[in-house]
């Protein structure tokens, strides 16, 4: 399987890409941000599309996040509405794990959000959250580190797919750290209403691997439960409670 690791002109991904160099390890570079590069895997080959890149939030904390891409509603910020990619969870699961292995502070998946839009397998690695830890050197080193020591090195996972909480959904992170789950797209409380029967199908039917499971925060679902397990039901899905799984 080829990998392809994606360098924009931010000033993470340039960070990144200096130790890139250092580990004689290969890359896509393109000067212009992650969020426009609509169907790159039509442009440069590859398998799976790693997106080594900034993270933005208005708290400013210092964390290192990964997550698939992909709109529940409208594109606000690059891909398409109501489409998601392709999420390549066994890879999202080693890089996390990777992350926490080398760095103290705060590790996270994010919920499926933003652009790009594309039809192969990808996912994003991210520096967070302002200027000062996007041109941190160690932390761009870290990012290069789990580059290097993940891709092609994760070993296929049992997968799940999540819906509820928050943007960083702390249930889920759980269900990684404890359990043998990967997990692949998730919607968050605040998309719930842009869940449909089309967009669920897209949870389960865009990952690389199939889809064991989905995963509900129960408490992380405000005032759409019975919306959620009508939904769920209709198709016939099986489903757990997080609380269920973050447990073993």
């Amino acid at each position: 399987m080829k990998y392809t690791i994606v360098i924009c002109n931010d000033d993470a991904g340039q960070n990144i890409k200096g130790f890139l160099d250092e580990f004689k390890m290969s890359y896509y570079e393109v000067d212009k941000s992650c969020l426009d590069c609509e169907n790159i895997d039509e442009e440069v080959e590859g398998d799976v599309y790693i997106f080594a890149t900034t993270h933005k939030s208005e708290k400013g904390d210092v964390s290192l996040t990964v997550h698939a891409p992909g709109n529940f509603g409208k594109a606000e910020l690059g891909g398409k509405d109501k489409e998601l990619c392709v999420a390549p969870a066994s890879l999202i699961k080693k890089m996390y794990l990777e992350l926490k292995k080398r760095f103290e502070g705060v590790v996270s998946l994010e919920v499926t959000h933003h652009g790009p839009f594309m039809k192969k397998p990808a996912c994003f690695l991210e520096i967070g959250s302002s200027e000062k830890e996007w041109n941190d050197k160690e932390l761009g080193k870290i990012i290069a580190e789990v580059l290097r020591d993940s891709l092609g090195k994760e070993e296929k996972c049992k997968t799940l797919i999540g819906i509820g909480g928050n943007h960083y959904p702390h249930d889920f992170n759980k269900i990684l750290d404890r359990t043998e789950y990967a997990i692949g797209h998730i919607c968050p409380k605040y998309n719930l209403e842009n869940l449909d029967e089309n967009m669920l199908k897209q949870m389960l039917e865009r990952n690389l691997e199939e889809v064991d499971l989905v995963a509900v925060d129960w408490k992380g679902l405000g005032q759409n439960k019975a919306k959620v397990k009508e939904l769920l039901e209709k198709l016939n899905i099986k489903y757990k409670k997080t609380k269920e799984l973050r447990s073993v």
